[in-house]
């Protein structure tokens, strides 16, 4: 069919006023992101590009320091100059909601509109606010018990998943200076140390704030606690121990056990050069990755269901934000972009939202498919087993913090920062006093922190 002139020029118009609604909806918006090594970036900038072409909004990624994000975003929320996303750990959650920097109501519509129980419960329940949700959880990772599980099997011990459990293992493997049955973590000034005690108090569940902020520690289930401590630091090398020693130990095939975060999950396998496994000769031989077996999820004699240590980060919409487009670009990082979200650092991001309500596994499984490691990549499922990605990505189903469940995260920050539980319970450990005197210690110690 011909177009006379006045119908061409009619229809021309018409397509000229849609294009020019279009161009109208489209928005500009600005995404604060700590991930800010030139190749996180550059997968961040990817999946913007990809998120503009899809729906005509641009997004102008801008890299964050994660040690000025606190003050940079409560100056720029006073000058009326958020940003429309902001990429944030745990800890700015309830307090940036509480403070009107986070648009709530934005934040529970697009978990509401992806479907709660696509994501893992721990994750949520840590940005739970006012019968919704501060943030969208995006990723995170929980702290591991690494062990070798080729000893546990050859001496029929059961998975350190417990105190008893771990006790039993102690016993069993503890023969140094060829093999240490642990290596705590034991030097004060170092944060390893705060979390690794975190854990552990967690699994026993025992915390020092509750709904009213600080607590007296519970005397009996923090005795079990410092007696436990006490007894894996006992099966340790003598000295201020950290992160490195119980790293290189390990790999040399001197420990039997060791809690580290899941950035290790690459090195065991030989991916890295400067922090190769030491056990045989083959620096890249994944033998190590292979013998391994880990944790998350551990309990004390006073908390049968224990604790896994979480440590989560969530997209922020800010109340300055352009509201539609900024849901719009977090629902996309969470399906479409979600790949290229986690493959940031896949040994460190966890999937928090496992698929969708039709495909209940999508997004746990595509992450196992994710390369790691540095100087050689191989996805995660090549590396270990099934249940062994099950174990690492389940520990998200019941991360906890201190505070968090109480809204005393910040409070529960600042006993952490001052250190002083790290130094008491390593003055226990060197004998300067028993059990209940340093309960009574800690909990003088923990109200006096400001």
């Amino acid at each position: 069919m011909k177009l006379n002139k006045t119908s061409a020029l009619l229809m021309g118009a018409a397509t000229a006023l849609v294009l020019s609604s279009v161009a109208a909806g489209a928005e500009t918006l600005r995404f604060w992101t700590t991930e800010e090594q030139p190749e996180r970036l550059a997968r961040q900038e990817q999946m913007a590009a990809d998120f503009a072409a899809a729906s005509g909004h641009t997004v102008e990624v801008i890299p964050v320091s994660e040690t000025d994000l606190g003050t940079r975003a409560t100056a720029a929320f006073a000058a009326g100059d958020l940003p429309d996303i902001i990429y944030h750990p745990l800890q700015y959650a309830l307090p940036w909601a509480e403070a009107g920097i986070l648009d709530t109501d934005a934040a529970t519509d697009v978990v509401e509109n992806l479907d709660p129980s696509t994501f893992a419960p721990g994750a949520l329940s840590m940005a739970a606010a006012d019968g919704g949700y501060a943030s969208v959880p995006v990723d995170g990772w929980t702290q591991m018990l690494v062990y070798r599980a080729d000893k546990f099997a050859e001496a029929g011990l059961e998975p350190p998943t417990s105190y008893a459990n771990v006790l039993a293992a102690v016993e069993a493997l503890h023969n140094p200076p060829e093999m240490y049955g642990f290596v705590a973590a034991t030097k004060i000034d170092e944060n390893f140390m705060s979390q690794v005690l975190e854990h552990v108090f967690l699994a026993n569940g025992v915390s020092p704030v509750g709904p009213d902020g600080i607590a007296e520690l519970d005397e009996a289930a923090t005795i079990e606690v410092l007696e436990f401590y006490k007894a894996i630091a006992e099966a340790s090398p003598p000295g201020d121990l950290y992160w490195d020693q119980s790293r290189s130990l390990y790999f040399s095939g001197n420990a039997a056990m060791i809690i580290w975060s899941p950035f290790i999950l690459d090195e065991l396998a030989g991916l890295r050069d400067s922090a190769p496994p030491t056990i045989n000769d083959d620096p890249t031989s994944t033998d190590l990755a292979a013998a391994t077996g880990i944790v998350t999820n551990f309990s004390g004699p006073s908390n049968p269901d224990g604790a896994a240590w979480g440590d989560v980060r969530y997209f922020g919409i800010t109340s300055d934000a352009s509201t539609d487009a900024a849901m719009e670009f977090v629902e996309y990082s969470m399906t479409e972009g979600y790949g290229q979200t986690l493959a940031i650092a896949p040994e460190g991001k966890f999937p928090v939202r496992r698929g969708t309500v039709d495909e209940p596994g999508k997004f746990s499984e595509l992450w196992a498919t994710l390369d790691v490691g540095v100087d050689r990549k191989a996805p995660l499922g090549d590396l270990y087993d099934a249940a062994m990605i099950g174990e690492i990505v389940g520990g998200l189903d019941v991360a906890q913090r201190w505070g968090v469940a109480d809204g005393q995260l910040a409070t529960a920050s600042k006993i952490i920062n001052s250190q002083v539980i790290n130094r008491l319970v390593r003055e226990y450990i060197d004998g300067e006093r028993d059990a209940a005197a340093t309960v009574a210690e800690l909990n003088t110690a923990i109200a006096g922190v400001e």
